[in-house]
Parts: structure tokens; C-alpha cells; sequence
């Protein structure tokens, strides 16, 4: 089962050569969810072949580098001939100024086009196996993070104690085991699926903050992930300018990850004063954090495999 993180865009506020505006496409077995849409999203979509089936936009908050790539990614759309629903999930209070952005220029969309304004603690949506929960951030605006959370897998089938141990011929019964199922056997032994499956195994988890000042929210719902994608626009050095603009420090996205256990933490959102080297954000990070870390470029690409993988 398949997921694949995109960084189409990594800059802080404004685009530079290297870096364009916020935007993150993940594609889970071929569901492809968008997390915000910075200018120029659409050439980063074609740039890195991620493909445009798209049918949900996570949006963090209303500031240009999240969203303005919208008007030009839904006219392209429209362009060739979508008739798919595109939902975009948006903050509380949000959805107008939405709404506006998807008739830019009095553009009138072919398609439907779904806005459903989600709030913190709150599912944006549910689907097979796994859902896109919200949780709060502190951006000095109406803001607020996704984190994309797979189901619980079924335990290890035991499948050696099945055939020598139990003996339960191979067939129909070892599926409905593992689904968790109990079964009547045709000599009438009825077996429990706890006898011969392993405890549940997790799934996993991908946590994107947007813009954000480190909160204890994004610990709590990042326990554990798999990948935490946080704001560190600025280096240490720059922690007065990080807290007036709403923005972290890569150590304080280290801090977090820390806290939460994860597994990997994506620095992102970039200041353009860094240019082509940001690595004291990095070195900052670092510092707190000793788990795997890197600074996220755009069209780089993130495997996330399963955590019992190994095993």
C-alpha cells in the first residue's frame, strides 16, 4: 500500500529560484490530496509528474503563498474538460473568500466545486482505511494543520500454527481469520481469530502544520508520525522575528518532534533570506531533535513505508 509525500513548494512567503510557494501533494494508492496551493502549484504538479487527479485541497489558511494557486490549478481543470467534484477543506469563517477565489476574473467553474469549512479536533474527511483529521496552530490568523491517519491493520496471521498446529486446511478460513472472523470448522472445532492473528498493527501517520508557531496540539496529534512536516521559516537567530510573524524556529520544530516521537521531521516554509543556504535552520533542528531530519526541497519525494516494515 503505497504513500508518497511530494513537496511541490517549500518557500517561505514569497518564491525564489530554488523554491516555490507552499504546497504538498500526497498520493495514497493513487488518492491524491493537496495541502494548501501556493502560486505556480500547477507547473510544480507537471515539473515532478505527480499527476492532476486531485480531489481534495487542504487548506492551512488564507495568506497568498497557501492559496493562489487555486484560480490558475481550477481553470486548468476546467480546461480539460473536469467533471470530477474537487472539495476544498478550509478554516472556520473561510469559505467566501474561497468561494471568491475559485470565480477569479468572473470565471464561472465547469465542475462542482465543494468548499466545506472544517474546524480543529474535527475529521475533514473519512475515507477507505484511513481519514484527514484538523488540529490548531497559532499563525495570528484563522489557521490550522492536517494530519492524514490510517487505520489500525489487522495482526500477523500465524499462518505456520494454522496448517501444523490447528490444523485448518488452507482456504476461505485463513481470510476470514484474518478479518477477524471466528470460524466453524467442518469438524466442528471453532477457532478464534485471536489464536492464531497477531494484535492490530499501526498504521501511519503524515502531519503537516502550514504556518504555525510550535503548539501543544501539533505534540499531541504528532505522536508517534511517521513524518511531521513543520514551519521552520527561521533560524535561531531569528526567534523575535518568528514570534512576532507567527512563524517557528528550526529548533522549535525540533523541540516538537522530540516531544512526539516522530519518526521523521520535514523542515518547510523556508525565509528567502536563507537563499541556497538554509543549513542553520537545519543545525538548529538538529540540536533538539535526534531523530532523521532534513530541510525539504521542492520535488523531492517521501516513501513512507510501514513501521513494522523491517519486521
Amino acid at each position: 500500500m503505497s504513500l508518497r509525500v511530494t513537496f511541490l513548494g517549500t518557500s517561505g512567503a514569497v518564491p525564489t529560484t530554488e523554491r516555490a510557494p507552499s504546497a504538498i501533494l500526497i498520493n495514497r494508492e493513487g488518492d491524491r490530496l493537496l495541502f494548501d496551493c501556493g502560486e505556480g502549484t500547477q507547473r510544480q504538479m507537471m515539473r515532478y509528474s505527480t499527476g492532476f487527479t486531485v480531489s481534495h485541497i487542504f487548506v492551512t489558511h488564507l495568506h497568498g503563498d497557501h492559496i493562489l494557486g487555486i484560480p490558475g490549478l481550477i481553470q486548468s481543470w476546467d480546461f480539460h474538460e473536469r467533471d470530477d467534484t474537487l472539495t476544498i477543506h478550509t478554516p472556520p469563517g473561510t469559505s467566501r473568500h474561497i468561494e471568491q477565489l475559485t470565480r477569479l476574473g468572473g470565471h464561472q467553474p465547469g465542475f462542482p466545486i465543494r468548499i466545506n469549512e472544517v474546524h480543529p479536533n474535527e475529521t475533514a474527511v473519512r475515507m477507505e482505511e484511513y481519514e484527514v483529521r484538523v488540529f490548531e496552530t497559532n499563525h495570528h490568523t484563522k489557521s490550522q494543520g492536517y494530519a492524514l491517519i490510517e487505520d489500525d491493520r489487522p495482526g500477523r496471521f500465524d499462518r505456520e500454527k494454522a496448517e501444523n498446529k490447528l490444523n485448518i486446511p488452507p482456504g476461505p478460513a485463513y481470510g476470514q481469520l484474518h478479518r477477524g472472523e471466528t470460524v466453524t470448522l467442518d469438524d466442528g472445532r471453532v477457532i478464534d481469530p485471536e489464536e492464531i492473528v497477531g494484535d492490530p498493527r499501526p498504521g501511519r501517520k503524515i502531519v503537516y502544520t502550514g504556518d504555525t508557531r510550535p503548539t501543544e496540539s501539533t505534540v499531541d496529534i504528532a505522536q508517534h508520525a511517521d513524518l511531521l512536516i513543520h514551519d521552520a521559516t527561521f533560524a535561531d537567530d531569528n526567534e523575535t522575528r518568528a514570534r512576532k510573524t507567527g512563524h517557528a524556529t528550526g529548533f522549535e520544530a525540533g523541540n516538537i518532534a522530540q516531544r512526539a516521537d516522530v519518526t521523521r521531521l520535514a523542515l518547510t516554509h523556508i525565509s528567502s533570506r536563507y537563499g541556497g543556504y538554509p543549513d542553520p535552520i537545519l543545525d538548529g533542528a538538529t540540536d533538539a531533535f535526534l531523530g532523521e531530519v532534513f530541510i525539504a526541497s521542492d520535488g523531492q519525494k517521501l516513501e513512507i513505508p510501514f513501521p513494522d516494515a523491517d519486521q
